[in-house]
């Protein structure tokens, strides 16, 4: 997935019981941030700053969505712990990440894993890539996704 690639619709489970369908958000902007596991500290401090920022991205015309490989039950326990107002995706079986290409192989502890490369994506009113970020490194990351937002 580049920018100006058009986004297909998916569907996957979300926090609280929910259903997120791509397609439902055709003519509504959106970010899709993935990020490698609940309640670790990358991904806390990732989610804070969306959290943080949540305010201005709604008042922007805006939508956030963080999306793991994690459980329903895992993202409830993880946005009812941090006070997310966004919804958490839950992708067990990689059908986003594989769309939007952040399985990576990674090191650690010595060792190659297949997990998620974090990354970001700006989906404008148009269903199409408006910004994309990969291998975010997240200090100043939210806010640099809403310079964005707000541009467009």
């Amino acid at each position: 997935m580049e920018i100006g690639s058009r986004v297909p619709d998916f569907e996957l489970l979300a926090s609280g019981g929910q259903l997120f369908r791509s397609a439902a958000f055709a003519g509504h902007p959106y970010v899709l941030y993935f990020y490698p596991k609940d309640d670790t500290p990358g991904c806390t401090d990732e989610g804070r700053q969306f959290r943080d920022l949540h305010g201005e991205f709604v008042k922007a015309g805006w939508a956030i969505f963080g999306v793991s490989r994690d459980s329903v039950a895992s993202h409830d326990r993880f946005k009812a712990k941090m006070s997310f107002p966004f919804e958490l995706l839950s992708d067990p079986e990689e059908k986003a990440c594989g769309l939007f290409g952040v399985m990576k192989l990674k090191n650690m502890y010595g060792k190659q894993v297949r997990g998620i490369e974090r990354s970001t994506f700006a989906i404008g009113r148009d269903g199409r890539v408006a910004g994309l970020w990969r291998g975010v490194k997240v200090p100043g990351h939210a806010a640099e996704v809403l310079e964005l937002a707000k541009s467009l």
